[in-house]
This record gives C-alpha cells, sequence and structure tokens, in this order.
C-alpha cells in the first residue's frame, strides 16, 4: 500500500453478493468505495453488447492507465479506507496489475454452477471468461506468489450465513475494525452505484442487510453451462480451500 489510505480490492465474478459487500462497506463512516470501475474499459476492449452498454462506456474512462492511477491514489472524499469493487473477467490478459501492489486484494467466491444458474437468468448467453472464475484463480495465483501466503478469501454464502462472524473475519485479515454499521444499510439505489444499476441491482437496492443464504444445492444445468462449471470448477475449489471461517 501506498500512502495513509487503506486499498481494498475485492475482486468477484458476476452474481455472487459482490453489491451487497460493497453496501456494507460503503455504510462504514470511514470508506469510500468505487463500483466495477474497469467495466468501460473492458466493454470497449471486447465490443461485448451488454445491457445499458453505451451508457456504460459514457459513464467512465475506457483507458485502463487512467483508472489504474485512480485505484492507486487516495479515496474518494479524502477516506481512510478505499473499497474497490472489481470484477475479474474485466482484468483482460496483458493488462497491466501493477496498480494492485497499493492494495489489499481479496477474494469473493462462488460455486460456479450458481454462478451460471443466476446468470443465465440476465443473459441468455455466457461464456467460462465471462462468470470470472478461471481468471479469479490466475489473479489468486499471481497474489499468493507476491505475498508468499494466500491472501483473504471469503465465500458468499458463508457471509449470508453469518455475516458478523464473517465480516469480523475478513474484517481482521484486510487490518480493518470491524464496525457493526457494516450490517445494515438503507435501502434504495446509492450515487456511488454504476449506470448500470438498473439492470443489475434491483434484488440489492431493496435489501438492507445480507439477506439469508437460500437455496445453495447444485442446480440442475443444461449441458452447455454444465460444462462450463466442470470447466471452472478446479480454479473455485483452489481458492475454496482457503475461505475463511466464521
Amino acid at each position: 500500500m501506498t500512502g495513509d489510505v487503506l486499498r481494498i480490492a475485492m475482486w468477484s465474478g458476476p452474481r455472487n453478493i459482490s453489491t451487497a459487500m460493497m453496501r456494507s462497506f460503503e455504510n462504514r463512516s470511514d470508506t469510500a468505495v468505487v463500483d466495477e470501475p474497469f467495466y468501460a474499459a473492458y466493454l470497449a476492449a471486447t465490443g461485448l453488447d451488454h445491457p445499458m452498454r453505451e451508457a456504460v462506456l459514457a459513464s467512465q474512462s475506457t483507458d485502463w492507465d487512467v483508472v489504474a492511477a485512480a485505484m492507486r491514489g487516495p479515496a474518494p472524499d479524502g477516506a481512510p479506507v478505499f473499497y474497490q469493487k472489481h470484477m475479474t473477467h474485466h482484468m483482460l490478459p496483458g493488462v497491466d496489475l501493477t496498480w494492485t501492489k497499493a492494495c489489499v486484494n481479496a477474494f469473493l467466491i462462488r460455486d460456479p454452477a450458481l454462478v451460471l444458474a443466476s446468470y443465465v437468468r440476465k443473459r441468455g448467453e455466457v461464456t467460462l471468461a465471462e462468470i470470472g472464475v478461471e481468471r479469479q484463480g490466475e489473479l489468486f495465483d499471481r497474489e499468493c506468489q507476491r505475498l508468499g501466503a494466500a491472501p483473504p478469501v471469503v465465500e458468499g454464502r458463508d457471509v449470508l450465513a453469518d455475516p458478523r462472524g464473517m465480516l469480523v473475519r475478513l474484517c481482521a485479515a484486510l487490518g480493518l475494525g470491524f464496525s457493526e454499521q457494516m450490517l445494515t444499510w438503507p435501502a434504495g439505489p446509492r450515487d456511488s452505484d454504476g449506470v448500470w444499476a438498473p439492470a443489475w441491482y434491483d434484488a440489492v437496492e431493496r435489501s438492507t442487510g445480507f439477506g439469508p443464504p437460500g437455496d445453495e444445492a447444485p442446480p440442475r444445468l443444461p449441458d452447455d453451462l454444465r460444462r462450463i462449471a466442470d470447466q471452472a470448477r478446479p480454479h473455485y475449489e483452489r481458492l475454496a480451500a482457503h475461505r475463511l471461517a466464521a
């Protein structure tokens, strides 16, 4: 890290509790957040047709270096804690990751079969790369090599099952004191939400805290999605072996 700011880069794939986790940290009095700052750069580079694509491109810089400089810079409003919600698949091969050395990097994981079952309800087609599990494994391995130890890993369902216990453990692993403010938040949108919120954040905008875990039984997937889940599983299980327990 550099300076007096604690920068937390939380690396997740889509259809996890990543936005709820961002809400939790944003509700702290000492923390500012940023929502998927590399999204526009990712869309510009890949040409993918995501919901609200043009609005996303207009809302953020598409220059990787400009975004990276902001991520290793001061937090919005001079906050002492800078929580960064990142999607692993936004880090395309060849992107310079030097900026991540200024952050405490943590990883939020979910069973890939559950990710896929949720993702296809929002988008009809999906690839292995788009759920980010393989890239998450690469980023995790890179951070392990840099640190000489495993960085913090949290499983979304563990947080839902025991929010306080898991957040206490996560904050300790991040070098941050736990705050009871992290357990609840006001319903509704935030100015810090990405412009894509109307397409993706309907559930979290109704929330006032972490919901119950729900049915996490492995879903029955069609063959094409099952193949993707099978390809992703070794990467997921490698990280899951290091996950924090409450």
